[in-house]
């Protein structure tokens, strides 16, 4: 963990996309094409429950073999002493549930380009990474408010270049707790964690993940019961019957880089700079992945290619990672005042 945290952070937004790169590729593959028993793709909804408990899995067997669990908050229970968390991350913990589910089952939604979701989404976090920042006092630099418009212009882009939103009801409603989701985690971050301390990134990891986690298994299994986008039988194939399936490899894989790709995220939102400069180098970055993944789709799968207007907006949004990579290297350093609660 400590040398992760010296590492310069840009090498791990890096890392952050080459582990996105196959998890968007490999969870498209799984929803596309006709399965073989169901006779048609398999749905988010279906292929969703079983990621996720895998990744609860991976993710606390990685907290107990890294020995994070001992930096966490800690209550007696049954004259036990387990972690769990507090005030602040359990806050974080409900809006990583909603991040955790929300973010894969848009990459499956039909008639839903990865770009455009992708797009859609980020843009409305990094509207609300500055407004956190302003909430707590934290300086915004002038690079991270052009970055920030920049990010919207490849956004009012694509949105101009489809004629608007025309998004089914599945892909709406998975933008709105996206987004409520992010905003959640930015505000709890920011009141206990954002200041650099490794302990302290730690002890967020775990409080945080040990709620998010069963949250997020419990919230999608509601969505599949209410029937919204799909059929009811998609909750009983996506928890019990995807368990004997081939497709499980694959899910596997998606859980595994879902586990790393969570690791990686907290040491880039939790680094002490402002959100407005975190945020989009964390969400660009997906977003760049998922360009790459779709060309990759196309070329080799046959996949739908993405439409120009996606690519002027991945363009735009590389340039803004060049823009936040450099332009605080040449410029004199500032004390950076964050408000921060224990």
């Amino acid at each position: 963990m400590n040398r992760l945290r010296a590492l310069p952070l840009e090498l791990i937004v890096l890392a952050y996309c080459l582990v996105y790169l196959p998890n968007v590729m490999v969870l498209k593959l799984a929803t596309s094409g006709a399965h073989p028993v169901l006779g048609r793709p398999l749905t988010g909804l279906e292929t969703l429950p079983a990621t996720l408990i895998i990744n609860t899995v991976m993710t606390w067997a990685f907290i107990w073999w890294s020995g994070w669990y001992k930096h966490a908050n800690r209550v007696a229970l049954g004259g036990f002493s387990i972690p769990f968390p507090t005030r602040y991350t359990f806050l974080s913990g409900i809006g990583t549930a909603l991040v955790l589910f929300t973010v894969p089952l848009s990459f499956t939604i039909e008639g839903v380009s990865i770009p455009f979701i992708q797009l859609l989404m980020r843009g409305d976090v990094l509207v609300i990474a500055p407004l956190v920042d302003f909430a707590f006092g934290r300086k915004v630099h002038w690079w991270s408010w052009v970055a920030l418009f920049m990010v919207m212009g490849a956004l009012l882009i694509t949105l101009a270049d489809r004629g608007g939103l025309n998004l089914p009801p599945l892909a709406i409603l998975t933008v709105v707790l996206y987004t409520i989701g992010y905003f959640l985690r930015l505000y709890a971050m920011n009141r206990v964690s954002k200041d650099g301390d490794a302990a302290m990134v730690r002890r967020y990891f775990v409080e945080e993940k040990i709620i998010a986690l069963p949250i997020a298994i419990a919230v999608l299994g509601a969505i599949s019961a209410s029937g919204i986008g799909g059929q009811a039988s998609e909750l009983d194939w996506g928890f019990v019957t995807v368990w004997s399936d081939p497709v499980l490899i694959h899910l596997m894989v998606v859980a595994a880089t879902l586990t790393i790709i969570s690791v990686l995220a907290i040491l880039i939102l939790l680094d002490p700079r402002e959100n407005a400069y975190c945020v989009p180098l964390e969400r660009a970055a997906s977003l760049v992945a998922g360009i790459v993944a779709s060309v990759l789709l196309a070329f080799f799968w046959d996949q739908k290619m993405p439409r120009t207007a996606e690519f002027i907006g991945a363009a735009i949004l590389i340039a803004a990672i060049v823009l936040l990579s450099l332009a605080p290297r040449f410029s004199k350093p500032e004390p950076d005042k964050t408000a921060r609660e224990t």
